[in-house]
Formats: C-alpha cells, sequence, structure tokens
C-alpha cells in the first residue's frame, strides 16, 4: 500500500498514469481481439486459413519479443516503443474492414510485430514504477484484468447494435487514450544507453541455471491455460451448458484476477517468489482435476474462482520473478523471454496438444494431461524452491 508521506508526488502520478494505460489497453484488447477471428470469416478468410494465421502470428511474437526487449535495454527508450506498441495495431484496425485477403493478412503480421512487444515492455515499465511507489506490480496489472472484462461485456453490447466491421472504431479510440497516458509518463526510468553488449545480457541471462529452469516450469504449466483459452467453450458446450452460462463463466473469470493480484504482493512478501509460485500452480493442477472428474455445467462454472489464484496469482509471481533475476539493465530483455516461452511457446504448443487431445479423447483427456503436466510444472518449481533456499545466489 502507497505510503503518501513518504512516495514522493511524481512517483504517486506515473503510478495513477500506469493503471490508467492497463485499463484502456484491457478495456481495448477485451472488446476486440476475442472477435478478431471472427472478423477474418465474416471479411472471407476461411476458418482453416484463420487458424493457419494466428499460428504465424504466435511464431513472429516469439521471435520480435527478445528483439524488442534487447533494444529497449540497449537504447532506454521504453516510452516509445510501449506507445508505438498500443497505437501502430490500432491505427492499422481500420483495414481489417477492407475484403481483401492480401491487406488483411500484412495488417495482422504488421500489428503482430508492434503488439507483441506491448505486454512485456508495459510490465518491466510497471515494475519498475511499483517499486518506486513503494506498492505492487499486482496492484497495477490488476487494472488491465478490469479492462478486459469490462471490455469483453461491452462488446456483446456495441455488437448488438453495430457490425463487426465497425469493432474497430471503439478499439481505436481506447488504444490512443492509452498510447496518449503513455505519452504523459516521466522519463525518469530511462537512463542513457547501457554500455553492456547485448549478445552478453542475453547470455548472461540464459546462463542463470534456475532462471532456465523456471522458464521451463513456466512452460509445463502455462500450456494448460489454451484448454480454458482455446477449448473451454467447446468442453462446457458437451457438458451440456449454454451460450448464456458460458458468458458467466468468462466474466467470473476474468473478475477473480482482480482480487488476486492485488493479494500477491503481501503473498509475495510472506513466502516469497518461489512458494507463491509453486503454490499458484498447484492451483492450476486442481482446476484442470476438478473439471477432469466433475464434467457438470455449474461445477464448470463456480470453479473460475480458482483462474485469479491460478493464472493471476502465477503471472504476478512470475513477473516479478523475472525483473529480480534480469537486474535494472536487462528489464525488458528479461520480460520478453518471459513472455516468448509463457505466452508464446507455451500457447503454440498447447493449442496443438491439447486441441489433439480433444479432438480424440474429448475434454476428459485434456482436462487429465492439463493436471498432469502442471503437476510437472510445480515438481520443478518445488526444485527450484529447494535450491533457492540452500544457494540464493545460483
Amino acid at each position: 500500500m502507497e505510503n503518501a508521506a513518504i512516495i514522493s508526488l511524481e512517483a504517486r502520478m506515473e503510478l495513477i498514469k500506469l493503471r490508467m494505460v492497463y485499463l484502456l489497453s484491457g478495456l481495448a484488447g477485451g472488446l476486440f481481439n476475442p472477435y478478431l477471428t471472427t472478423l477474418f470469416v465474416h471479411q472471407g478468410v476461411g476458418a482453416e486459413v484463420v487458424g493457419a494465421l494466428m499460428s504465424i502470428g504466435t511464431l513472429l511474437s516469439i521471435l520480435v519479443q527478445p528483439v524488442w526487449g534487447m533494444l529497449v535495454d540497449r537504447y532506454r527508450q521504453t516510452k516509445l516503443v510501449l506507445i508505438l506498441s498500443i497505437s501502430v495495431p490500432a491505427c492499422l484496425s481500420f483495414f481489417y474492414s477492407f475484403k481483401y485477403f492480401l491487406v488483411i493478412v500484412m495488417v495482422y503480421i504488421l500489428s503482430i510485430v508492434f503488439q507483441a512487444t506491448q505486454s512485456p515492455i508495459a510490465d518491466s515499465y510497471a515494475v519498475s514504477a511499483a517499486r518506486k511507489a513503494r506498492t505492487s506490480y499486482g496492484s497495477i496489472r490488476m487494472m488491465g484484468s478490469l479492462g478486459t472484462a469490462l471490455g469483453g461485456y461491452a462488446a456483446g453490447f456495441y455488437l448488438s447494435k453495430f457490425g463487426i466491421t465497425q469493432l474497430w472504431m471503439p478499439f481505436l479510440v481506447l488504444s490512443l487514450a492509452g498510447a496518449v497516458t503513455v505519452l504523459s509518463l516521466p522519463r525518469t526510468t530511462e537512463n542513457n544507453a547501457t554500455t553492456i553488449s547485448l549478445s552478453q545480457g542475453l547470455k548472461e541471462l540464459l546462463g542463470n541455471r534456475l532462471f532456465v529452469m523456471f522458464l521451463v516450469a513456466c512452460f509445463f504449466v502455462n500450456q494448460t491455460l489454451t484448454a480454458y483459452n482455446s477449448f473451454f467453450v467447446l468442453a462446457f458446450q458437451d457438458a451440456g451448458g449454454s451460450y448464456s452460462m458460458v458468458g458467466t463463466a468468462l466474466l467470473l473469470a476474468s473478475l477473480t484476477n482482480i482480487p488476486s493480484m492485488l493479494l500477491a504482493a503481501k503473498i509475495l512478501r510472506r513466502i516469497g517468489y518461489e512458494r507463491t509460485l509453486l503454490l499458484a500452480a498447484f492451483f492450476y493442477a486442481l482446476r484442470w482435476a476438478i473439471q477432469w472428474l466433475f464434467p457438470i455445467p455449474v461445477v464448470m462454472i463456480g470453479i473460475q474462482v480458482l483462474h485469479g489464484l491460478s493464472f493471476g496469482l502465477f503471472y504476478v509471481a512470475a513477473v516479478e520473478y523475472v525483473a529480480n533475476a534480469a537486474g535494472k539493465k536487462m528489464q525488458a530483455t528479461g520480460q520478453s523471454v518471459f513472455n516468448m516461452v509463457f505466452s508464446g511457446l507455451g500457447g503454440i504448443v498447447g493449442n496443438l496438444l491439447n486441441g489433439y487431445l480433444y479432438s480424440t479423447g474429448g475434454p476428459q483427456v485434456m482436462y487429465l494431461a492439463c493436471t498432469v503436466s502442471a503437476l510437472i510444472g510445480a515438481g520443478m518449481l518445488y526444485w527450484i524452491n529447494r535450491i533457492a533456499r540452500v544457494s540464493p545466489n545460483l
């Protein structure tokens, strides 16, 4: 909790502005991103082509994230890159309203190049600002979850009155409002270009044995999240649930991130990074195990309260862990490498694996495999916790 008697006015204002950035970005993304595939199909792009395009986009985001991160760490242009990552995809979204396949593909690819860096760069900025203001990263990041929940809910009302090809308009307005807010942030966290070699810095980061093990554990844990992001609606319908009930479940899941991210700082201070990650990984496994054992719509809705305790808690703890491991000069690079594994590789492998398991064995086989994968990740995190306690400098 911020201490107004000690924290400078500049630090407090930076905190407020960053929370607004996350809220506006969350509103924009929650309103637009879930309907992007539907928009592509509406514009005449085949469903199979959309799937391939999304996979290419995910792969591209993996490749460009560490490049952006290293450029930011080298030239200290955090604010400029963050503005570009928000405003460029927003401005390009207008061209999705044209029914030209080549235009849609080019706009999507270019948007990915810029948008891929938004989350890791914003996170590196937020971690720095939170420490200056003596508060938690989670108290900033939770505004993004709130925005995503509200944006997704508002999109339904918007689309009931306007066509899906007009969805770019509120997305553009909200995104540009976020970019303007970033523009007002101070440059106090940006110093002169660092003298450290980019290859040397990345080599040092990946030379940390515990950090690499942490990345592998994150992969095993988060690849299971595609069972929710990509296949929950299908699994819920297979269990007899309706579309209206699906909306309730998705809203509940998004909202549970807010208290989890607010409480994350207290949990991290009490039990540390490694144990918090282990606890969240356990909630991942518990979440999938219950859906494996009890494929009942009411249970599947209620179990979404674990979304915050699994994803929300894990993500905040992981970002803080990376910030601590990367050090001041490699913040953006560290967060980019983490996102590359956590969201990028985890998303690609998770979608392929869980899609195969769902099609061949049904949702119960998928949820069983996710339980096992989360437990493997938890086991690795337990080992990391033991090593860290014995040799904290590794």
